[in-house]
């Protein structure tokens, strides 16, 4: 066997996550007036221990294997999507720097794992500032977008490109040196509090520097051979699937507190059939999630790395939980009738839903791209969510 780790904390991680699911669901609301997670619930999750899952063992993390994280993020997500995005956002940035940086930086930013002493890390890296080469590290500068969870985090990681070098980086420093926006004015995802931030001339020591495309870690198992876009398809994948099944359970509960009224719409046939295919392309695209990384374990775990035809199936995965759930959203909301437009968990689910879709690692680029390979059009391999052709 290989070195990918499966965990033994799962199932009693699961447990407690369903223990604080009222509580998220109870707060949901107040999150989105206030537009962050309440106090309340991010305090739950920390309690839980759930943002050690993407965390190296060999710092006391818990080091959930692909479909472990894929189901973890989907079971926070049922409850409150917004904190199902908030968290996967947080504990993906959270788990690869320690990989990806290094022992430079684990006196620093996780002294105590198991204690629950460890940094909390939000930000983005599809959308590079700049970085200049200085003694001793870098000078960044540049402003960037949605900092998903970035209330509760100590640190932010942010990609800037260093022009003299040739190569993009991920960096790694405190919140304090950056300046947060309070523009977070959306539809959907109201509580992840993913507001914009920028950073001015701050100097960044290399050792927490990495390069963004970096699929070699310095510590931790086979999980982090995968790299940041292909770790984001499971985050993000994990999420739909969440929300998905939610939005399915809800319009079942609302079914039976309308069927045998007057003209029951849930009583006709159409309803019946539509919420059947709803259920299949849910299945369907929960299957082909698992199914996907399940193969994708068994190469990590034999030693090898993914294969492009891999890395394809892993974004065209992800792009089909994404459109399948949306699809499922659509039927939802056309057979709850005016229920939807209330003030009520389906209309935030649906809100939160459509916030979801547009994310950029599901975008129609990356599905152009998976069908020009698949189609034996291309021999190229993947750069991050690019496809780039081979000279």
């Amino acid at each position: 066997m290989g070195d990918l780790h499966v965990s033994d904390e799962f199932d009693a991680l699961i447990g407690r996550v369903r223990v604080i699911g009222p509580l998220l669901e109870d707060h949901a609301e107040h999150s989105e007036e206030i537009g962050r997670l309440s106090d309340e619930s991010a305090k739950a999750l920390v309690d839980t221990g759930i943002f050690r899952i993407g965390i190296p063992v060999e710092l006391g993390g818990d080091e959930f294997s692909p479909r472990q994280a894929l189901e973890t993020i989907a079971e926070v997500s049922y409850f409150d999507a917004s904190a199902g995005w908030a968290f996967m956002a947080l504990q993906l940035a959270t788990g690869t720097t320690p990989a990806y940086l290094g022992w430079d930086v684990v006196h620093d930013l996780y002294p105590n794992v198991r204690r629950g002493h460890h940094a909390l890390i939000a930000g983005q890296v599809t959308k590079p500032g700049t970085a200049v080469k200085t003694e001793g590290g870098y000078r960044i500068s540049g402003d960037w977008q949605f900092a998903s969870g970035v209330s509760m985090a100590t640190h932010i990681h942010t990609a800037a490109h260093c022009a003299e070098e040739g190569r993009t980086l991920v960096f790694t420093l405190p919140v304090k040196q950056v300046a947060l926006q309070d523009n977070w004015d959306v539809m959907g995802l109201r509580a992840t509090g993913s507001i914009d931030y920028s950073i001015r001339d701050v100097f960044v020591p290399a050792s927490y520097a990495y390069e963004a495309i970096c699929t070699s870690p310095r510590m931790g198992g086979a999980l982090y051979r995968l790299g940041l876009a292909n770790m984001s398809g499971i985050c993000h994948a994990g999420w739909a699937l969440g929300v998905g099944r939610r939005m399915l359970d809800e319009m079942r509960a609302l079914a039976a507190t309308k069927t045998g009224t007057p003209r029951a719409a849930v009583d006709s046939q159409q309803f019946h059939a539509e919420y059947a295919r709803a259920e299949a392309k849910f299945r369907a695209a929960r299957a082909f999630a698992f199914e996907t990384w399940q193969q994708c374990e068994d190469t990590l775990d034999d030693g090898r790395g993914l294969s492009t035809e891999q890395e394809t199936l892993t974004r065209l995965m992800l792009s089909n939980a994404i459109s399948s759930v949306h699809e499922v959203g659509q039927t939802v909301y056309k057979w709850a009738g005016t229920a939807a437009l209330r003030r009520s968990v389906l209309q935030r689910f649906f809100r939160d839903l459509h916030g979801g879709t547009q994310h950029v690692t599901s975008g129609p680029g990356v599905l152009k791209n998976c069908g020009k390979l698949l189609a034996g059009l291309s021999d190229g391999h993947w750069q991050f969510l690019d496809l780039v052709e081979s000279d």
